[in-house]
C-alpha cells in the first residue's frame, strides 16, 4: 500500500517526507476486472438470416429456364412508410385496380402467399417475387423473408421493380 519513508535528521529544520506509492497490487486488481469482464460478457454470435441462394452453373443454359407465368406468381413490392403492395399481373393487365395493398401485421403476407399458391396452375414452379424500391426500408425486406420461410415456399426471387410496375405504384401511392 503506500508507505512513508521517514529519515530522521538532527537538526532544527525537519524536511517534508516523501511519499511512495507502491502500485504492485494496483496491477493485480488490473488483472482481476479483466478476468471478470471476461467471464461475464456473452459471447454470442450474432444473429443472420440465411438466404437461400442458387448455386451458380458452371454451365448455365438460358433454353432450360422455365417461363413463370403471371398465375404461378405472386408479386410483392415494397415501399416506403412500411407499405407493401401486391399483384399478380402481367404487363398488359396491372393497373392500381389489381395493384392490392397489405401490412404486416400477423401473417398477411403468409396468407396472400398460400392463396396465390392455392391458385397457381402449376405448383411445382410458383414463385415469390420482391421487389423493393428505392424508397424501402432493409426491415420490411426481412418481414417479407420471413413471411415466406413460414409459408414454406422455398422458390423465391429478388429483383428491381420493372417501370410499368412503378408507373401503377407511383399512381397508386400519390
Amino acid at each position: 500500500m503506500a508507505e512513508m519513508i521517514v529519515q530522521e535528521k538532527k537538526g532544527a529544520r525537519q524536511k517534508k517526507n516523501p511519499i511512495r506509492v507502491d502500485m504492485t497490487p494496483m496491477v493485480d486488481l488490473g488483472f482481476l476486472l479483466i478476468t471478470f469482464f471476461m467471464f461475464t460478457t456473452n459471447f454470442t454470435k450474432p444473429n443472420v438470416m440465411d438466404l437461400g441462394l442458387p448455386a451458380k452453373d458452371p454451365n448455365p443454359n438460358p433454353i432450360n429456364i422455365p417461363y413463370i407465368d403471371h398465375l404461378n406468381q405472386v408479386t410483392f413490392i415494397l415501399g416506403k412508410d412500411n407499405r407493401v403492395f401486391y399483384h399478380q399481373s402481367n404487363e398488359k393487365e396491372l393497373t392500381a385496380n389489381n395493384l392490392k395493398e397489405t401490412d404486416f401485421s400477423g401473417v398477411q403476407i403468409s396468407k396472400i402467399i398460400s392463396e396465390a399458391y392455392s391458385k397457381a396452375p402449376k405448383k411445382d414452379i410458383f414463385t415469390v417475387i420482391i421487389k423493393p424500391t428505392d424508397d424501402a426500408n432493409y426491415k420490411n425486406f426481412v418481414d417479407v423473408l420471413d413471411n415466406i420461410a413460414i409459408s414454406k415456399k422455398e422458390r423465391y426471387g429478388i429483383t428491381d421493380i420493372k417501370p410499368w410496375e412503378k408507373k401503377v405504384y407511383e399512381n397508386v401511392t400519390k
